[in-house]
């Protein structure tokens, strides 16, 4: 193993796979315990930069999108959302006076608060306008419930209709919900961004 991080020069994960191979091999086949293990030199990962959009690559991006895409893509230039983070962004997540964006269970299970360009602002109390009638024209025929995470639904069995957990960017159908059998509206889906 050694050999062939050193002399073979090989990629990590050719090691790892090697690697993987002996310790399936010797625990599961021959049922031995791997003791030898904590002397093997690990091939090291390359460390790689990752590729960053120059400032007219995101204008001209951006130009050429409209509407929600084009809001979806700013949020995620100008605050630093994941693209998931985006798509289940909820309408008490917005702190339109403090310019603040809560992100709930974000990368890690970790809630965060990033910024909010002070430009997107106006396009989002838009967009919670639209979300606004939608979710009244939704409960005026007799739905207007989300997906409500972890055991908030029994904690607060009415929030579910509250315009607050409504999704910023809501699907434009609902859907059946596989969860609880019921008719609700979900996020917009991430293809749609992507």
């Amino acid at each position: 193993m050694t050999h062939l991080a050193v002399q073979g020069n090989v990629a990590s994960s050719a090691q790892n796979q090697a690697l993987n191979a002996l310790l399936f091999l010797y625990k599961e086949v021959l049922q031995k315990e791997v003791d030898w293990l904590n002397n093997v030199t690990r091939a090291k990962k390359p460390a790689r930069l990752p590729v960053v959009l120059t400032v007219d690559e995101v204008r001209a991006l951006l130009l050429q999108l409209d509407g929600t895409s084009w809001l979806m893509a700013s949020l995620l230039y100008g605050s630093g959302l994941r693209l998931m983070e985006c798509v289940r962004l909820r309408v008490k997540d917005l702190e339109l006076t403090r310019c603040e964006i809560i992100v709930r269970d974000g990368k890690g299970g970790r809630n965060r608060v990033t910024m909010l360009p002070t430009r997107l602002v106006s396009h989002l109390k838009d967009q919670l306008g639209h979300v606004k009638s939608l979710h009244e024209r939704d409960l005026a025929e007799g739905y207007g419930l989300v997906y409500l995470p972890q055991a908030l639904a029994r904690k607060y069995p009415n929030a579910s209709q509250e315009l607050g957990w409504q999704y910023v960017f809501p699907a434009s159908k609902r859907s059946v919900d596989p969860r609880s059998g019921t008719e609700r509206r979900h996020h917009l889906h991430e293809t749609v961004l992507q």
